[in-house]
């Protein structure tokens, strides 16, 4: 049971796929991946009260090397339960969930092919219900099922049956864009470059912009290879964030737009060659929501900047609700308030990860960029101001930096929770710290002007050994002066071990 629970991770299954990587032995055997692949069509018949043989289930995957083993594994899995198995090619994870509220398809469940911007080696799978992404209680019982029913063998036959999904959610994008604008090409005379960084974003080009009327030269890296020989397609990552910066500088472009690998996430570059990625992602989509759905609350995960407060807060008259890292936490906690009366619109990640209550609460990087581009050819209808200049005044931190604690203690979560405990007990007795009001993870420190400037926080990671430390200031050397001090605390830990701060 053990061995198949390790591929857990969180809301979704990853693990080796492929051998070239040193020290990381192949963890998705083809009948392990079999096997879940028949769990998945039993949980789903069981929580449907549908005999698997009704079922109708689609599967997809973004560009990864071990993509049509993996698929071919649960084409098998699947039709082991003589349930019926649509292929949809190459695919957004979006996509995948759309095609179970299309109303041509209306699947009974979707499974995407992914390990977002992981290296080439991994792979692993994401399911999905009319009612949305699995939870990750859920994501346990299907491997428990799988482990329960073994390793399974190849069926004679598998026969999946082709649909075009992506023209399909394609054109889904393109009338939500002429439908917020009111135009058929609202995008004419704006030149607009995408960076899919080799993974499975490169459809938005072709059939999302270019019908729109933009002038999509200079758009890069938009043929799907999982060896990503270019950068990693993600969009925190700076490699990435200094390559969409370098074509719309030398396209003289007016707006990038960069994509992760299965296009659950997205982020932006400025006809500047400034980045709208992070705070300042957030910050244009609050913007955004907020003038749509005045007071709002917006929630977003605990490391967002004291700037980002300020601005949905006190510049848009919205609400801030800082929750826990984890998209899905975020998600989840914004569905939860809508549950309990208070309207939240939008949930999102500094990650990039983000979700629309009007859009199913998916997180869809593409979604996301959709109304961005409503937004710009709004601004460029009324000849008002820019994109970025709607974020302008979106104060920034002088200094932020991220260090990761590395737990050596081999209970890692109880040893954390041990570190945590006493830091609190530490910043209750500092001077000029206090303890954040409102925190919904970890310990989050505000120091005060002649102590450091800005804030810190010590939390828990999700999945790892390592306690994440995040600290911003809004002055030079405000970084150091909290890290040393926090520091002074640290060295008392000898399950700790600490890189130089």
């Amino acid at each position: 049971m053990e061995r198949w629970l390790t591929l857990q991770n969180g809301s979704d299954v990853r693990g080796v796929a492929v051998e070239g990587v040193e020290g990381q032995p192949v963890t998705l055997h083809d009948p392990v991946v079999r096997s879940i692949g028949f769990a998945f069509s039993k949980w789903l018949s069981k929580r449907l009260d549908k005999p698997t043989q009704q079922l109708k289930v689609s599967v997809g995957h973004d560009s990864r090397i071990s993509s049509e083993t993996i698929k071919t594994c649960i084409f098998h899995g699947l039709v082991s339960a003589q349930t019926t198995v649509y292929d949809c090619g190459l695919a957004s994870t979006p996509a995948m969930f759309m095609s179970t509220v299309f109303e041509n398809h209306g699947f009974d469940g979707a499974m995407m092919l992914t390990a977002s911007h992981l290296p080439f080696n991994r792979n692993g799978i994401k399911f999905f219900t009319r009612k949305g992404g699995l939870n990750k209680n859920e994501i346990t019982e299907i491997l428990t099922l799988a482990a329960t029913t073994g390793e399974l063998s190849e069926t004679p036959a598998i026969n999946p049956i082709s649909t075009p999904l992506m023209d399909e959610y394609s054109s889904h994008l393109v009338t939500i864009i002429r439908n917020g604008t009111g135009l058929s090409t609202p995008l004419t005379g704006l030149k607009i470059v995408v960076d899919a960084g080799n993974g499975a974003g490169g459809f938005f080009v072709n059939k999302v912009l270019q019908p729109l009327g933009a002038d999509t030269r200079g758009s890069q890296f938009l043929k799907p290879d999982g060896m990503f020989p270019n950068h990693i397609p993600n969009p925190e990552d700076p490699d990435a964030i200094t390559a969409i910066t370098a074509a719309v500088i030398k396209n003289n472009a007016d707006f990038g737009i960069i994509f992760d690998t299965d296009v659950d996430r997205a982020g932006a570059v400025d006809k500047n060659g400034t980045p709208i990625n992070r705070n300042r992602f957030i910050a244009l989509m609050a913007a955004i929501v907020l003038e749509e759905h005045p007071g709002s609350t917006i929630v977003t995960d605990s490391v967002t900047s004291a700037g980002l407060k300020w601005w949905i807060e006190n510049k848009l008259g919205g609400v801030h609700h800082r929750f826990q890292r984890g998209y899905k936490n975020v998600i989840n906690e914004s569905i939860r308030l809508n549950e309990a009366g208070k309207d939240s619109q939008l949930a999102l990640e500094t990650s990039g990860h983000g979700a629309f209550k009007e859009n199913y609460f998916l997180d869809d990087g593409a979604y996301q960029i959709a109304k961005v581009l409503i937004k710009i050819s709004q601004l460029k209808r009324t000849n008002t101001i820019t994109i970025d200049e709607l974020i302008a005044e979106l104060p920034e931190p002088q200094e932020a930096s991220e260090f990761r604690l590395k737990i050596i203690e081999t209970n890692f979560s109880v040893y954390g929770d041990i570190v945590l405990k006493e830091f609190k007990t530490f910043v209750e007795a500092t001077e000029g710290w206090s303890l954040t009001p409102d925190n919904h993870e970890g310990v989050h420190v505000t120091c005060d002007s002649s102590h450091g400037n800005g804030w810190a926080l010590l939390r828990k990671s999700l999945h790892d050994p390592q306690l994440p430390l995040n600290i911003e200031s809004e002055e030079r050397g405000g970084v150091k002066q909290i890290a040393s001090t926090i520091n002074d605390f640290l060295v008392n830990f000898e399950g700790l071990d600490c890189p130089e701060m």
